[in-house]
């Protein structure tokens, strides 16, 4: 079976982004990968002085004229950066607008079947709003250009898979959304999100909200008024979910293999919990839309961006769990 071609699109370049982009590709575990490069030469350039990569770079046209092979990067050439006023480190329109069209170049390829999935390393939220870019982040970005209304986010750091019901809202936002119809909607998505990246035969536990899932009303009623009813309905539908599992201890048990995956309801709920098994390694999954993607989970780190010294860790995970995945992500 050939591997997978896998779009990797630079991120904002005032980031760390095409600097681990490139150390990513010297990875020996990467060595047989199939990858484009998406963005401006210029940069892609500029990127492989900084990391001293010792690499071909071969601009291409489409993913038909890539040719693979060890010390050799692809890439499908951009023109949006005026090297002359490039600075690393700074918010600017120019990079957030930059930023987006590698991302929709990368999207165009994969809805056209180009390319198998997509890898994207940091975006800048304040660059892309300065670029008239009107989306938050990645997640809505793939969501729109997809055509998908509530794209699922799902973190990976070794065997621990976290959903999230809520994510870029303020905790009292988050409380409220909270519900009975919103958790079985969710259930049901992550759960077929699952099945379309090859995971089955598991149980999926949701967590509490309330400290110790709210002693049975002692320190709030949502657990009981909302999420324990919908794991009642979910059960009786025929899926394999537990809950409210407390949440000092439900991730612990499924990094354990007790549970296959965890509904986490609020993004640091989830977020604290892969981020303190293995910070680096925590790669995103965006579900609930036609392409595969994945992420490195973490930000621009604009105060390095530039210096060589950025980790390279998070987006080699990225590129490994895209290959891992994408052979069962196109057969569904």
């Amino acid at each position: 079976m050939r591997k997978p071609v896998i779009a990797v699109p630079l991120g904002d370049p005032a980031g760390i982004g095409p600097e681990i982009v490139v150390k990513a590709l010297q990875d020996p575990r990467l060595r047989d990968a199939r990858i484009i490069v998406i963005g401006d030469m210029p940069v892609v350039e500029q990127a492989c002085r900084i990391c001293g990569a010792e690499v071909a770079l071969y601009a291409v046209c489409n993913a038909d004229d890539a040719v693979f092979a060890p010390g050799r990067i692809n890439v499908l050439p951009m023109e949006t950066i005026d090297m002359a006023s490039f600075r690393f480190g700074e918010i600017s329109a120019m990079c957030g607008k930059a930023a987006y069209a590698y991302i929709e170049k990368s999207i165009a390829l994969a809805l056209l079947r180009q390319v198998d999935a997509v890898a994207t390393p940091p975006v800048n939220k304040e660059s892309l709003r300065l670029g008239d870019i009107d989306f938050i982040g990645h997640t809505e970005i793939f969501g729109s250009l997809t055509g998908a209304e509530d794209p699922l986010t799902m973190f990976q750091v070794e065997n621990l898979r976290v959903f999230f019901l809520t994510r870029h809202v303020s905790l009292r936002q988050a409380c409220d959304l909270v519900t009975k119809d919103r958790i079985i909607d969710y259930v049901r998505r992550c759960r077929d999100m699952l099945r379309r990246l090859g995971v089955t035969g598991g149980t999926m536990a949701v967590a509490g909200l309330n400290p110790h899932s709210g002693e049975h009303g002692l320190f709030g009623d949502e657990d009981e008024r909302e999420i324990r009813p919908a794991i009642e309905a979910l059960r009786a539908e025929g899926f394999d979910v537990a809950g409210p599992i407390g949440a000092d201890s439900v991730f612990h048990l499924a990094r354990t293999g007790v549970y296959d995956s965890v509904l986490s309801l609020y993004h640091d709920q989830g977020h604290i919990a892969c981020k303190t098994l293995d910070f680096n390694k925590t790669i995103a999954v965006t579900g609930g839309i036609p392409i595969l993607r994945t992420s490195v989970d973490h930000g621009t780190a604009f105060d390095i961006a530039g210096k060589g010294i950025a980790s390279e860790v998070s987006m080699v995970e990225a590129i490994l769990k895209a290959q891992d995945y994408a052979p069962y992500y196109a057969a569904i």
